[in-house]
């Protein structure tokens, strides 16, 4: 299987997952992406078109921890992110896992976001 075909199969199942996920100034959209060495993380307000909130391992705080995109740097994202949203004012979201698997990363990702005090 070559990488265009891959990457056409992977924008499939996000406009699949867009068509029922949708973020809202009161419920934004908690997209969640890993590349091979980051993870970013932002809520989305899909009804104006903004983000309002934007975390990823890249942020000078998170750098010092040197973060990487595995199951550790997803659990300590996935807190930073909880608190950076409620100080924001985001309590409650909706979790759009970008057209991954809800499995490994991503499911300890969001495990530690909710156990940190968002709610979806």
């Amino acid at each position: 299987m070559n990488t265009v075909h891959k990457a056409m199969l992977l924008q499939k199942r996000r406009w699949r997952i867009r068509k029922k996920v949708a973020g809202t100034a009161i419920r934004p959209r908690l997209s969640v992406k890993f590349s091979a060495k980051n993870i970013y993380a932002q809520a989305i307000n899909d009804d104006a078109g903004t983000t309002l909130v934007f975390l990823s391992s890249l942020d000078p705080e998170l750098r010092k921890q040197t973060l990487k995109a595995n199951l550790a740097g997803a659990k300590v994202l996935g807190t930073a992110f909880a608190e950076k949203a409620k100080a924001a004012g985001v309590t409650s979201v909706v979790f759009d896992r970008n057209g991954a698997r809800y499995h490994g990363k991503v499911k300890v990702f969001a495990d530690s976001a909710r156990e940190a005090g968002l709610v979806f």
